[in-house]
């Protein structure tokens, strides 16, 4: 079976195809092809409060090609969502309306809650140690998911208006932090060791960087000198030296920052890079929805 997922962030917009088949009498998700679109609506909504024309026609063209992926593909289902921009801009309804009307493409606008569920829906503390406590952390462009894992289920969870985006354009509300700050304090308490679980296209890229193969987590100290040597570059210099893409040269220094301030306030030493997504959680929900149907 193959499912289609859409994930219309604040930065860019993804579609993932995910295969799935029976290994063992187990579900392996293998993912055969990832488009990314920089559209970065957060751009347009973190300032005037609303997505441009601009960018609704370029957001409405890049789903027309998506919408025709998934007819090439003929896929088990399919499901889009948007997140932080989408539901804080003025004329978000009325876009995804004519979405619909244009693309017969349905896109479901969530909260910061389902993000926060649908990322957790990937899994991944089951390869994990099950005595552990994890703090899943998905930093996004312009929000970001808490989901505090412990004894075997879901503590608390807690979405903030925390994202790269924002942090670029200097539209972050202070507030936001100090609240991020005291959350974490509040709810991990007496909890010990915490790991943290990360997810998003930064914290990805910069597990690549770090060149770690062995092992599938940073230590809060490797995580700190990558930020530094981030620093150290200008946006220009990142893009031809680090031979990162444009979208990603000046997001990924607030996205470590991000990552690096939730560690050190919930005493954090290491965080685990499973790469995966709100796109591939959003495949999780669609197989499991399937075996329900059958």
């Amino acid at each position: 079976m193959v499912f289609a997922a859409i994930d219309i962030g604040s930065n860019a917009m993804r579609l993932l195809f995910c295969r799935v088949y029976i290994v063992d009498g187990k579900p392996h998700f293998s993912k055969e092809e990832l488009f990314r679109m920089p559209i970065r609506l957060g751009e347009d909504v973190f300032t005037i409060g609303k997505i441009s024309e601009k960018k609704t026609e370029k957001l409405i063209t890049a789903l027309r090609g998506y919408t025709e992926l998934i007819k090439a593909y003929e896929v088990e289902s399919y499901r889009a969502v948007a997140t932080s921009a989408m539901r804080e801009a003025s004329n978000g309804m009325q876009i995804i309306a004519r979405i619909k009307t244009e693309l017969g493409l349905d896109v479901e606008i969530i909260d910061g809650k389902s993000e926060a569920a649908l990322v957790f829906s990937n899994h991944i503390e089951e390869l994990l140690n099950p005595r552990w406590a994890y703090l899943y952390i998905d930093v996004g462009g312009g929000s970001t998911e808490l989901t505090l894992y412990f004894n075997n289920k879901v503590v608390a969870a807690k979405s903030f208006n925390i994202g790269t985006v924002r942090m670029l354009l200097d539209k972050l509300d202070k507030n936001e932090f100090e609240e991020m700050k005291i959350w974490l304090k509040r709810n991990t308490v007496g909890i010990h060791p915490l790991s943290a679980i990360g997810s998003g296209g930064n914290i990805n890229k910069i597990f690549k960087m770090s060149g770690k193969k062995e092992t599938k987590h940073l230590s809060y100290d490797r995580l700190k000198g990558i930020y530094d040597m981030l620093c150290s570059y200008t946006y220009k210099e990142r893009i031809e030296r680090l031979d990162l893409k444009p979208d990603r040269a000046d997001v990924i220094v607030p996205a470590a920052k991000i990552f690096l301030t939730i560690m050190k306030h919930a005493d954090i030493e290491k965080v685990y890079v499973p790469q995966v997504g709100l796109s591939d959680g959003l495949v999780h929900q669609m197989y499991e929805k399937s075996l329900i149907k059958k």
